[in-house]
C-alpha cells in the first residue's frame, strides 16, 4: 500500500497535464483530465493520482493526514511563471500616462525613461525595502495560482545593485511559499554612466559581474536583452558564451520589437528559452520547432503596450515549438502578475485553445525554467503543487472573466491558501 499524509478527494475535474514534457503540437491539447479525481502526497511529493476506486485499493492514509474536500472544484497544477522582473522599486505611472498620449516604449527609452527610471529607483532602495515589495507581490501571485516563479535582476546594472537584487531573491526562499528561480540579467540595458563606452560595460559584465554572481551562487540563469539599441546579436553571443563558460543556463529576450534573428541565435546557442518573440521570423519559428529551446510568449506586453502586433503563437504551436506563457511582470511594459490573466490573454489575444493555454502555463512553463522534473504536472514523484478552483469545468478558466476562481492552493502538500486567503503559518 502507498502511504499518504495529504489527500485531495473527489475533484469534479482533475487536470493532471501528465505526459512527456515539453508538450508540442497535438500533445499541447491534452490535459489528462480525470473526473472525480483524487490525488495524494507524502512528504510533499505526489504518490497517487487517479479515481476513488483506485485510491481505496492502493493508498493507506497516515494518522493525522491532511484531507481536502475537492468536491465541486477543479484541480490543476500550480501555475509556473517563467518570466518575471520581480525585484524592482518605484513605478512608471507617469510614463504610462505619456503612452496614453501616444508616446511609444522606444521613445520613452530614448528620452532617458523606461528601464532607466526603474534603475534609479531600484538603486535607491534598500535591500529591506526591496524584500518587502517582493513579499507583497508574491502574495498577489500566489492568490491567483502561481506557485513557482522565475525572477530576474536587471534594474541595478552595477555590481552592488545587481547583487542586492539577487540576494533579496535568495532571502525570499524561507519567507514565502512561492519558489523562486533566480536569473542574473545585468545585460538588461546599458546604464547611463556607460552610454558612451558600451564596450566597457560589456567587459565589466563578462570579467566582473558574471564571475562574481556565479561565485556567490546567486543565480541559475543568465539573460540578455537582444534588441537594436540594447545588445546586438554579436554582443549577445559574446555575453552568452561567457555566461555558459561560467556555468549559467541561458535565456534570451529575443525579437521583441524588431526581427533580428534573436530566436535563431537562442536555439543555436542552446538557450533554455527564447522570450517575447513578437517579431520572430519564419526562420526563427522553424528553428525553435526543431530545437530544445522553449518559446516563452508574454501576451501581457502587447496588451499593456496596446500594440497591434502579437507573438505568432498559432504558427509556433503548429510548427512544433515548445510554447510557454508567462507574465513578464515589470513596471513598464507588463504590469501584471496574475498567471490566470495571462492564460486568458493567451486564448483571447494569441489564439490558443484553453487546453493549450493551461499546458503553456504549467507543464511547458516548468520546462522553460528547467523545473519540469519537479513541477508543472500532477504525477507521482513530483511536488504536490496544486490549485483548487471554484469553477464548473476547466473551460470556465477563460469563459468566466473577472472573479478569481482560486479557492485553495497547496505547495509541497501544505495548504498555503485556504478559501482565498493566505495561510500565514505556512511561511
Amino acid at each position: 500500500m502507498i502511504l499518504a499524509d495529504c489527500v485531495v478527494a473527489g475533484c469534479r475535474e482533475l487536470l493532471t497535464c501528465r505526459g512527456p514534457v515539453p508538450k508540442r503540437k497535438e500533445a499541447l491539447r491534452d490535459l489528462g483530465v480525470i473526473e472525480n479525481g483524487w490525488v495524494a502526497s507524502d512528504g510533499g511529493r505526489i504518490v497517487f493520482v487517479g479515481t476513488e476506486r483506485e485510491f481505496r485499493e492502493e493508498v493507506r492514509v497516515a494518522a493525522g493526514a491532511e484531507w481536502i474536500d475537492g468536491s465541486g472544484l477543479v484541480a490543476c497544477p500550480g501555475f509556473v511563471d517563467s518570466h518575471t522582473h520581480l525585484p524592482f522599486a518605484g513605478n512608471r505611472e507617469k510614463e504610462f500616462g505619456l503612452r496614453l498620449q501616444g508616446w511609444s516604449y522606444q521613445q520613452l527609452a530614448a528620452a532617458g525613461m523606461g528601464i532607466q527610471t526603474t534603475v534609479k529607483a531600484t538603486r535607491a532602495a534598500t535591500a529591506g525595502e526591496l524584500r518587502a515589495l517582493c513579499l507583497r507581490r508574491l502574495d498577489d501571485m500566489l492568490l491567483t495560482g502561481t506557485t513557482t516563479a522565475e525572477a530576474k535582476s536587471g534594474y541595478g546594472l552595477n555590481i552592488d545593485d545587481e547583487i542586492k537584487q539577487l540576494e533579496v531573491l535568495k532571502d525570499l526562499g524561507p519567507l514565502h511559499p512561492v519558489d523562486i528561480v533566480p536569473t542574473f540579467m545585468g545585460a538588461h540595458e546599458v546604464p547611463p554612466e556607460f552610454r558612451d563606452r558600451r564596450d566597457d560595460y560589456i567587459r565589466l559584465l563578462i570579467e566582473t559581474l558574471v564571475p562574481e554572481v556565479k561565485r556567490r551562487n546567486l543565480a541559475e540563469f543568465f539573460d540578455v536583452f537582444c534588441e537594436p539599441g540594447v545588445f546586438s546579436l554579436d554582443e549577445t553571443a559574446a555575453l552568452v558564451r561567457a555566461a555558459k563558460e561560467a556555468g549559467f543556463k541561458i535565456k534570451i529576450h529575443a525579437d521583441e520589437f524588431v526581427t533580428i534573428g534573436g530566436a535563431e541565435l537562442a536555439a543555436n546557442l542552446g538557450a533554455v528559452s527564447a522570450e517575447h518573440l513578437i517579431s520572430i521570423s519564419e526562420a526563427g519559428i522553424q528553428k525553435l520547432a526543431v530545437s530544445g529551446t522553449a518559446a516563452i510568449l508574454l501576451p501581457g506586453v502587447s496588451f499593456f503596450l496596446m500594440m497591434d502586433k502579437r507573438a505568432p503563437a498559432r504558427r509556433l504551436v503548429d510548427a512544433g515549438a515548445a510554447v510557454a506563457l508567462a507574465s513578464d511582470f515589470n513596471p513598464g511594459s507588463s504590469h501584471l502578475s496574475s498567471m490566470l490573466f495571462v492564460l486568458q490573454l493567451g486564448v483571447f489575444t494569441l489564439g490558443l485553445g484553453v487546453e493549450e493555454a493551461v499546458n503553456a502555463c504549467t507543464a511547458n512553463a516548468a520546462y522553460a525554467i528547467d523545473r519540469h522534473h519537479e513541477v508543472g504536472t500532477l504525477e507521482p514523484g513530483k511536488r504536490m503543487d496544486l490549485l483548487l478552483l471554484d469553477i464548473s469545468n476547466y473551460i470556465s478558466l477563460v469563459y468566466r472573466l473577472g472573479p478569481n476562481p482560486v479557492r485553495h492552493v497547496l505547495k509541497g502538500g501544505k495548504v498555503v491558501v485556504k478559501d482565498g486567503r493566505r495561510v500565514e503559518a505556512a511561511r
